[in-house]
């Protein structure tokens, strides 16, 4: 019968685990020495060093406002640096006023002379007298106006009714004119789409192409008769009684 000893086996397996233990306790405590040490140093920035920042910074800050506070003028240099920021958007917001004359070009029948033109662009409003030969073509003129519309030229630009509220506010007809072609005077008041006048950026679009009108076959205005030069009169001479 065959014996064997396994006292040798056992008693060197158990040195190995306690050698492995050991290992483990003596890396636990190099670890936790380790973030024992990370934690105090973390602990001695937060405690000293930022607090010695925080006092620095401000020191920097009391410093440069008692600079600023001497600074003559301040509240002159404040306002223009506003004023200056604010540019950008106020340029945007430019009313392109003459784009007025290409309209009335467009839209006045051939034979009306225009003598005054008031415009408010705030209320958006305008007023136009004139003369004419026939009190049919004035009527005419305001029915081109309510009937005309508009068009941004961009993509997806707005369009819509270019004037609304269109009145014949008043007229007379002095059928003993001076001149024949200027015996109807007029006054037709109206609203206007702000997009008329509006900055439109888009690159390569001229202003005065940013918008255009579409007039309805209602009259020959004077961009079609090719006579814009006399779009513009005197207001006419109205003879005495007696005369």
């Amino acid at each position: 019968m065959v014996q064997f000893n396994l006292l040798p086996d056992i008693k060197l397996e158990f040195i190995k685990t306690q050698a492995r233990k050991r290992l483990i306790i003596l890396a636990s405590f190099i670890t936790s020495a380790v973030f024992l040490t990370i934690f105090i140093l973390l602990l001695i920035n937060v405690k000293f060093a930022q607090h010695k920042r925080m006092n620095d910074l401000t020191k920097d800050i009391k410093s440069s406002v008692a600079t600023i506070r001497k600074t003559q003028d301040l509240d002159k240099i404040i306002t223009v640096q506003n004023q200056l920021a604010s540019l950008p958007g106020l340029h945007d917001q430019k009313i392109i006023s003459s784009r007025i004359t290409d309209y009335l070009i467009q839209l006045t029948p051939a034979n009306v002379k225009i003598t005054d033109v008031d415009a408010d662009f705030v209320a958006n409003t305008f007023s136009i007298k004139g003369t004419a030969s026939e009190l049919s073509t004035v009527n005419q003129f305001v029915d081109t106006l309510k009937f005309t519309t508009f068009k941004v030229n961009t993509e997806g630009g707005p369009e819509g009714k270019a004037f609304s509220g269109v009145v014949l506010s008043s007229f007379s007809v002095q059928d003993k004119a001076t001149n024949p072609a200027e015996k109807v005077t007029f006054n037709i008041s109206a609203t206007f789409d702000p997009y008329l006048f509006k900055m439109i950026k888009k690159e390569g679009l001229a202003e005065d192409k940013a918008v255009s009108l579409v007039i309805p076959n209602i009259i020959s205005t004077r961009s079609v008769t090719e006579k814009p030069t006399d779009l513009f009169g005197a207001p006419p001479v109205v003879p005495k009684e007696g005369q």
